[in-house]
């Protein structure tokens, strides 16, 4: 393993990631991005029990000696690519929890990175927003699929009968068929 492919700095207990070359230190996440990335990381583990996909969280994935993640939720199908030391390949789904100092790189550079490594389904969570996009690759290129949101009250009061038939409450996981995660579930304990 390449020095710059190894992304945890034990001395200053600081996790790195690696894209295009560039390395960046990532931050601990607040109270909310940790009770979302449980949450789903949980929902995730109790469907895929004795199922042939592993999901993982805050795991390294290394796609090459340039491009080193850290994303907050992951899924792998594909057992080879799974090591002691992380994710030597590309997972099918891909899960990153939007924080300040990293909402930019999710959006940009790395959803870039996850559509050329071949990632089938990425998520953009929004802990302010409490909402979830949900991208699936078609052609190579990633597609919004659509946009997930807990409404607040007021909110949902000011919606007619047709658009709150409308709404989706849970999100269908294109990896398996009968997989679905609650949006109530997703954002449990968040403020």
């Amino acid at each position: 393993m390449s020095a710059l492919a190894y992304n945890y700095n034990y001395k200053d207990n600081e996790t790195i990631e690696i894209i295009n070359g560039v390395v960046y230190m990532m931050s601990r996440p607040n109270t909310n991005h940790m009770k979302i990335e449980g949450n789903i990381f949980t929902a995730f583990k109790n469907y895929l029990k004795g199922k042939c996909c592993v999901p993982f969280n805050e795991t390294d994935v290394f796609f090459s000696d340039k491009d080193n993640f850290v994303p907050d939720v992951i899924i792998v199908c594909n057992p080879e690519i799974i090591e002691d030391d992380g994710i030597h390949g590309t997972p099918d789904l891909v899960v990153e929890i939007l924080s300040p100092s990293t909402a930019r790189r999710d959006k940009i550079e790395k959803f870039s990175k996850y559509e050329e490594y071949g990632v089938k389904e990425y998520w953009i969570v929004s802990p302010q927003d409490k909402s979830v996009d949900v991208y699936i690759l078609r052609d190579n290129k990633f597609v919004l699929d659509d946009v997930y949101s807990v409404y607040r009250d007021f909110e949902w009061k000011k919606l007619t009968e047709d658009q709150k038939a409308a709404v989706k409450h849970e999100i269908k996981v294109s990896i398996y068929d009968d997989l679905y995660v609650k949006l109530d579930d997703i954002f449990e304990y968040v403020n």
